[in-house]
């Protein structure tokens, strides 16, 4: 058994981009010989919602404070769940269908608590972090999300 305690995130980590996110990264860099469950969460732009055709998604953010956001939910699951990893990254800018617009990734040495922490990352970042976004339709409408 792994007898690390947890660290906080280091300060160059980037919470928000606006390049792709490389998953297989994200996935890869999540392996700790400890952990037993490894958590990846991708939400992806999904082609409608409520009934509508989607076209695409533009996502904006007050990005210092969205980083400044998420680097605390994320260190807070850390301590909270005794994580051995978490991380997060958030997408800005215009996405096209099935892009990856937000990852969340856990490490704990049990699945149970790699899940908690996971959703309890994605939950809070959907409703905290100064992100918004704009659903393009097909019917050329647009209208922006009801997060944060």
């Amino acid at each position: 058994m792994s007898t690390l305690s947890p660290q906080p995130v280091a300060a160059e980590v980037e919470f928000i981009t606006e390049r792709p996110i490389d998953i297989e990264k994200i996935f890869h860099d999540a392996h700790r010989p400890g952990a037993g469950g490894i958590v990846l969460f991708c939400g992806e732009v999904r082609d409608n919602h409520a009934g509508k055709a989607v076209k695409h998604l533009v996502y904006e953010a007050y990005t210092a404070m969205a980083e400044k956001v998420i680097r605390e939910i994320v260190e807070t699951a850390i301590k909270k769940w005794g994580l051995q990893y978490a991380y997060s990254l958030h997408r800005i800018g215009r996405l096209n269908i099935s892009a990856c617009a937000v990852a969340v990734v856990t490490a704990h040495a049990h699945r149970k608590e790699a899940y908690e922490a996971n959703q309890y990352i994605i939950d809070r970042i959907k409703h905290e972090a100064p992100i918004w976004k704009c659903e393009y339709y097909e019917d050329g409408t647009h209208e922006w999300g009801k997060n944060c």
